[in-house]
C-alpha cells in the first residue's frame, strides 16, 4: 500500500517538473516558425531571440536565403539528437554567393541557463572528421541538433536558439531507422533530406483572424445600416 500511495506523488512531481520546463522554454518563444519538409515528414521550430540574438539572426537568415533546402539530418542518435549538416557541403543543390557567404560565417557562442531536454535546438560546431569535432565554442556556422532527449552534459557548453513546437512524431520516425556508428557519430544509413523549407510569423496569422472579424463586423454594420436606410428612405 505504502507502494501505491508513492507512485501518485513521484508521477505528479514528475509531471510538474515537466510542465515547469516546457512553460520555461514556451516563454522564450518569438513568433517566427521555421517548417522542415522531409522525406519522413514535417518539423516546425521556433525560436528563443531574447536567449541567442546573434544565432536566431543567423540561422533564420539562412532559412529565408533557402540555405536548408535539399541538404539533410547527418546524425541520428536515438534519445540524443538528430542533427542537421552544415549547409555547405550537406546541400545537393549548388549554393549562390549569397548563400555560401552567409553559410560560411560563423556565430560567437551564446549559452544560456535553458536546458537541454527533447525539442531544443541547440548549435554544433566545426567538425574536423568522424573521429574528432572542433572544440572551438565559437567554431558553429550553419549546423545544428534537435534534441531526442535530455542531455545536461551539453547545458552551458552548446547554444540553444530555439525549440520543436510541431513534428515530434517526425522525429520518432527518425529515431526508427537504421544506423550505423562513424567514429563519434550515429548516422542514418538512409539520407534523410529536407526537401524544402518554409517560414510565417504567428503573429502575422493573429492579425489575419483579427482582419476577418473586422470584415464580418463591417459586413454586418453595412447590413444594419441598409436595413435602417430602407426603413427610413423607402
Amino acid at each position: 500500500m505504502q507502494i501505491l500511495r508513492v507512485l501518485p506523488i513521484v508521477a505528479f512531481h514528475l509531471y510538474f517538473a515537466f510542465f515547469t520546463i516546457t512553460s520555461a522554454q514556451d516563454s522564450h518563444l518569438g513568433s517566427a516558425r521555421v517548417v522542415f519538409q522531409t522525406n519522413y515528414g514535417d518539423i516546425e521550430f521556433g525560436f528563443f531571440p531574447k536567449v541567442a540574438p546573434k544565432t536566431v539572426d543567423h540561422i533564420f537568415k539562412l532559412v529565408r536565403l533557402g540555405c536548408y533546402n535539399t541538404n539533410h539530418f547527418f546524425r541520428v542518435d536515438k534519445g540524443f539528437v538528430a542533427q542537421v549538416a552544415d549547409v555547405v557541403g550537406g546541400r545537393l543543390a549548388p549554393m549562390n554567393e549569397e548563400q555560401k557567404m552567409e553559410a560560411e560565417k560563423t556565430v560567437v557562442g551564446e549559452f544560456s541557463d535553458v536546458k537541454h531536454v527533447r525539442g531544443i535546438l541547440s548549435m554544433g560546431r566545426l567538425v574536423l572528421s568522424t573521429l574528432h569535432a572542433y572544440d572551438d565554442p565559437d567554431s558553429a556556422q550553419s549546423s545544428f541538433s534537435m534534441l531526442l532527449g535530455d542531455a545536461p552534459h551539453l547545458d552551458g557548453k552548446y547554444a540553444i536558439f530555439g525549440k520543436v513546437t510541431k513534428g515530434d512524431d517526425t522525429l520518432k520516425k527518425l529515431e526508427e531507422l537504421p544506423t550505423r556508428r562513424e567514429g563519434i557519430f550515429v548516422m542514418p544509413t538512409e539520407r534523410i533530406t529536407i526537401l524544402s523549407s518554409y517560414y510565417y510569423d504567428t503573429n502575422l496569422e493573429s492579425c489575419e483572424e483579427d482582419r476577418s472579424t473586422l470584415k464580418q463586423r463591417l459586413a454586418a454594420s453595412f447590413v444594419e445600416i441598409e436595413r435602417q436606410r430602407m426603413k427610413c428612405f423607402p
